[in-house]
């Protein structure tokens, strides 16, 4: 399971290094995230081009992983700067079309990974077009923006709803590596890490970003980092060993907890109404 963490703190990033996380996550998107996530606790970052040239020659075990903009007038010129930055994979954000993804995939033009973040209603159903695309090498499903554009509650909804397992079967046939959302540590969130993760394997994900929660409550420190990713790893090994009826189990567990975490914010978002 490959993990990815979102930072540009370089004292931070020289502790992922050290604790072999495969990815560190630089964010430039901002073309519409205020609108979209601005009501909601997630990140909205304020990385920049120069976080490329300053990561990139600290790292001797993660690559440097970078969200672009999604499509527009400028997006060759945003590209090649990150590429020339130092960019190990480029992600596509927010993409409704064939057509878009098609135009990233000439843009990056093999100088780099190409990641797809599949976070769109319209991506979701053109998801049979985009696949027959030569050139994508990994996708990851973007839960956040994804179950906003499908009016849910709760982003785990569509972990535990059937709309992943759809999407992550078809992307399995064109045999395309996929990650899915993020993933909170192992005893802690709304909808504990371990169900997560088995859910995870149990869909074939090989890739996860790893939450604030990774990072404690002050200061990133070192032991506890590699505390919480061992207990990943060993959750992880323990799901590739769980039976299909086991895990069956455990994909019942996290749609019934994911659906009663949505009524509850449902009914907190009414009340403040």
């Amino acid at each position: 399971m490959k993990t990815i963490v979102l930072d540009n703190n370089l004292e931070n990033i020289k502790i992922y290094d050290a604790c072999k996380i495969d990815r560190i996550f630089i964010d430039l998107e901002i073309h519409g995230k205020q609108e979209r996530q601005g009501h909601l606790d997630t990140v909205i970052s304020d990385h920049t081009f120069e976080d490329i040239k300053r990561i990139k020659p600290l790292l001797k075990n993660s690559q440097v992983l970078v969200r672009v903009n999604p499509i527009y007038k400028d997006s060759l010129k945003e590209i090649n700067t990150v590429i020339d930055n130092g960019a190990d994979i480029v992600m596509l954000p927010m993409f409704k079309t064939k057509d878009e993804v098609e135009s990233f995939i000439s843009y990056v033009n093999k100088r780099a990974t190409v990641c797809l973040l599949l976070e769109t209603s319209e991506a979701l159903c053109r998801i049979d077009d985009i696949l027959e695309l030569d050139g994508i090498d990994e996708i990851h499903i973007g839960l956040n923006d994804l179950h906003l554009a499908l009016g849910l509650d709760f982003m785990f909804e569509l972990m535990g709803g059937g709309i992943i397992e759809y999407l992550t079967k078809k992307i399995a046939i064109k045999n395309i590596p996929f990650g899915i959302g993020g993933v909170a540590r192992m005893d802690d969130g709304m909808l504990q890490g371990k169900i997560v993760i088995r859910e995870h394997i149990r869909l074939g994900s090989s890739m996860v970003i790893l939450s604030r929660t990774f990072k404690g409550e002050n200061t990133l420190k070192q032991p506890f980092l590699e505390k919480e990713l061992l207990k990943l790893k060993n959750e992880v090994e323990i799901a590739k060993n769980l039976s299909i009826e086991k895990l069956n189990e455990n994909q019942y567990d996290l749609h019934s907890t994911a659906q009663k975490i949505a009524n509850i914010i449902k009914k907190n978002r009414i009340n403040r109404s």
